[in-house]
């Protein structure tokens, strides 16, 4: 878009401006991709990058041995049948194959030690944890965002493995309706509208918030240890709040790709299949949209596999994996085997949700890093090694992709301090005993 007098782009708080009637008058420019450069990762006007986003996906239970692992390593390779669906998007994605997760002479927490490791590097001590590394990156990523970051559990009630230092969890919104009133409700501002007003409410909370600051201090000067402790940890989520609070009366930069997502209907969340997968659908559609109007950089999805169940069956798809036969011919578990496939599918409509959005040359995709765990390589034995991991995106030219990756013996944790230290978490090391590792996982690195 050019001023038609000075030839120059337009900058995106222009206006245009006429009279009509003796009146003079003014009308809002929407954001246009003219205001991206010539590659559309940038802002024409003042150079500044797209900002990079990160999301995680956790679905359970394993895929079935010798199902998955493609034949070949690095890149070129061939995705195997369980991985089959994943073909449209495999040029964005990499396969991660042979890692472990470490128990070190603990007690197996089944379904539930995979995921402590996964997503925090160690199994706890006691109640207090580490945080989540998407809480770490969060921290990097997140801190100018309306929301420091998006849970959604698609089945699983409120179930979420992302968790701030302490015993603070981060939990999931089970409900598209409830989600999008909370993202696109009536304190949402649009970042690329021409006129901005702040939301009195929120003015009138951020002054309560600053009005309690000097009795703050006063009570930290006046507690012991521990409880300095547990309010440090307590006046931190304050102090995000706070954040938050002057972010949202401050115009928001503008976003080309941004669009608010149609109106949401109330549906069911509960574990049965049709309804899991309608939310799964529009989850998919509100971060998509949520990431693109600037509202987080951090998305978590669970997916509540442990639950899931067809509709009229009393077993759940968990249930399953322990009591169906492996078919003499098949050599597998075909009803597992479906829901492995059917949770899949969700994996893609969710990348083709994210990769929909377009901005320039590229999608909102391609500034993403998301990371694909799960609990056990193979639920039926409850095994913890030759895991699957998968990332997709390429994090702004961050990430390499259309690899597999072979680090057979490898801890895990590889992936997690690799996510970590690309997105600018301060971190050399990451995970605790023989889950701790230094190496990043460098072929994945541009």
């Amino acid at each position: 878009m050019y001023d038609l007098v000075t030839k120059k782009l337009a900058s995106r708080r222009n206006i245009l401006r006429g009279t009509a009637y003796g009146a003079a008058f003014s009308v809002g420019v929407p954001f246009l991709d003219c205001f991206l450069d010539g590659h559309g990762t940038a802002l024409a006007a003042t150079g500044a990058a797209l900002p990079v986003c990160f999301g995680t996906w956790y679905q359970g239970l394993g895929f079935n041995p010798g199902r998955w692992i493609p034949s070949t390593v690095g890149a070129g390779f061939k995705n195997n049948v369980e991985l089959k669906v994943f073909d449209p998007f495999r040029d964005k994605m990499n396969v991660i194959s042979g890692t472990k997760y470490f128990l070190d002479g603990r007690p197996l927490e089944t379904h539930t030690t995979g995921w402590q490791i996964a997503s925090m590097g160690a199994i706890p001590v006691g109640v207090n944890t580490g945080p989540s590394l998407d809480s770490q990156i969060a921290d990097v990523i997140g801190t100018r965002t309306r929301f420091r970051s998006i849970e959604v559990s698609i089945g699983g009630g409120r179930q979420s493995f992302s968790k701030r230092a302490g015993s603070a969890t981060n939990p999931s919104e089970p409900s598209p309706a409830s989600l999008y009133t909370r993202i696109f409700g009536p304190e949402f501002k649009d970042p690329n509208a021409a006129a901005f007003t702040p939301d009195a409410m929120t003015v009138a909370r951020d002054s309560v918030l600053s009005a309690v600051k000097d009795e703050r201090r006063e009570l930290m000067k006046a507690v012991g240890a521990a409880d300095k402790a547990r309010l440090e940890e307590y006046f931190s989520s304050v102090r995000q709040l706070e954040n938050q609070l002057s972010l949202e009366m401050q115009k928001p930069d503008p976003l080309p790709a941004c669009t608010v997502p149609g109106t949401v209907e109330a549906t069911k969340d509960g574990p049965d299949v049709p309804d899991a997968e309608k939310n799964a659908k529009i989850f998919g559609r509100l971060m998509a949209h949520a990431l693109a109007c600037g509202q987080t950089r951090v998305v978590n999805v669970m997916l509540g596999s442990n639950g899931l169940h067809s509709v009229g069956s009393q077993q759940t798809w968990h249930s399953l994996t322990h009591e169906e036969p492996v078919d003499d011919k098949l050599g597998y578990q075909p009803e597992v085997t479906w829901f492995i496939n059917w949770a899949n599918a969700r994996f893609v409509e969710f990348l083709k949700e994210l990769d929909s959005v377009k901005e320039g040359q590229g999608t909102v995709l391609d500034r993403m890093a998301i990371l694909w765990q799960t609990d056990h390589s193979y639920a039926r034995t409850h095994t913890m090694d030759a895991l699957p991991i998968m990332t997709a995106g390429k994090a702004g030219g961050r990430l390499k992709t259309g690899m597999h990756i072979s680090l057979p013996g490898d801890p895990a944790t590889r992936l997690g301090l690799t996510m970590q230290q690309m997105m600018g978490v301060p971190l050399k090391t990451w995970g605790a005993l023989s889950n701790e590792t230094s190496k990043t996982v460098t072929e994945l690195l541009a």
